[in-house]
This record gives C-alpha cells, sequence and structure tokens, in this order.
C-alpha cells in the first residue's frame, strides 16, 4: 500500500475533519492530492504532529481531528501515545503511515523495521482502539471506523518507502497558519 493511494482514499472524508499532517513526504502528498484550509501541516516539529493534534481535539470538542503521522515521529516522541491514552480525546483519530524508515530525512530504517509494533505501544500505552492495516481496503474500513466511533483511535496503516519527487511545496507556513487559524475561528463552536 502507498502513503497517497491511502490519503487519496479518505480524502473527501477529510473536508468535515481538522486535519494535521507530520512534515516531509505525509505534508507534501496531501498537498499534492488539494489543499484545504482545514488542513495543517507541522513543519519543523517532528514528533509533535500527534501533540498538536492532541491540544486541537481537547480545545474543540465539537470537531473531528485527523492526524497523519509517520512512524520515525511517533518513535522520537513515544511518550505522546501516553498522553494520548491519558486525556484519550474522543474526537480525534490517529494515523500513522509505518513505512519502517526515516524517508524524509535520508531513508534509514527505524525500529518498526526490526519488529517494534506501533500498534501494540499504543495499546499498551493505554489506547484501546489500537490497529494496524496493510491494505487499502482494510485502511478504508479502519478509517471509517474511526470516524464512525466517539473514541480515541491510532490505525498504523504499513505503507511502501515511497514517496514525492520533493518537499518543498508553494503554500508557505505563514500562510498555512493564517488559513488554518481563520478557519477554526470561523467554524461554529457546537455542543459535542
Amino acid at each position: 500500500m502507498k502513503r497517497r493511494d491511502a490519503m487519496e482514499l479518505v480524502y473527501a472524508d477529510l473536508g468535515r475533519c481538522v486535519v494535521v499532517t507530520i512534515m516531509g513526504a505525509v505534508a507534501a502528498e496531501l498537498q499534492s492530492i488539494g489543499h484545504r484550509p482545514n488542513f495543517f501541516y507541522l513543519q519543523h516539529a517532528m514528533g509533535l504532529a500527534s501533540s498538536m493534534g492532541l491540544g486541537i481535539a481537547l480545545a474543540r470538542p465539537d470537531l473531528k481531528v485527523v492526524v497523519f503521522d509517520g512512524d520515525g515521529s511517533v518513535l522520537m516522541n513515544l511518550g505522546g501515545l501516553t498522553t494520548l491514552a491519558r486525556y484519550r480525546p474522543r474526537n480525534l483519530v490517529h494515523v500513522v503511515f509505518d513505512n519502517e524508515s526515516l524517508l524524509s530525512v535520508g531513508g534509514f530504517p527505524t525500529a518498526t523495521s526490526t519488529g517494534s509494533d506501533i500498534a501494540a505501544m499504543a495499546a499498551a500505552a493505554g489506547i484501546a482502539r489500537a490497529t494496524t492495516v496493510t491494505t487499502l481496503d482494510g485502511f478504508r474500513a479502519a478509517f471509517d471506523d474511526a470516524l464512525a466511533t466517539d473514541d480515541l483511535t491510532t490505525i498504523v496503516a504499513k505503507v511502501e518507502a515511497v514517496g514525492p519527487s520533493g518537499y518543498v511545496t508553494d503554500l508557505s507556513l505563514l500562510e498555512n497558519r493564517y488559513q488554518f487559524q481563520r478557519y477554526l475561528r470561523e467554524t461554529s463552536h457546537s455542543s459535542p
């Protein structure tokens, strides 16, 4: 399974969610599919996409929050899994694209290439809904289930270690920040 194919598969659903991505290939590929003002690409902050998603989910329980993360980033901030479990925002879907490498910074293998299991780590941290998928059909089903369920979910999607030809995009960091901030401000608060 390719990460871009997985994101294209659920792209239509992302219009009704707040989306936070980690840096590198995930951000570049999602932007190439089509940027929306409800997408925030967390650049220069490896390991912190789930933390930002958590903050938004807690502050805005009326919004479904989707975090697109990578295995290298999660492994860099394993404490993020315990923090997610501790606060258990019921409106957060944490997708970890696991390509078993630090693709965006040179392709060095991560610990998942030698057997570390991020879904098992998430479950051990206290995230009751943690699963691993290896096919597009499995990803679609897990993602649909996560959106329909009112509970914190971690989906580890095993993907090929392939990425975009480049990581630089036309959207400046500041413009993304302002668009996203306006989106959150203009989206009405409703009771969960």
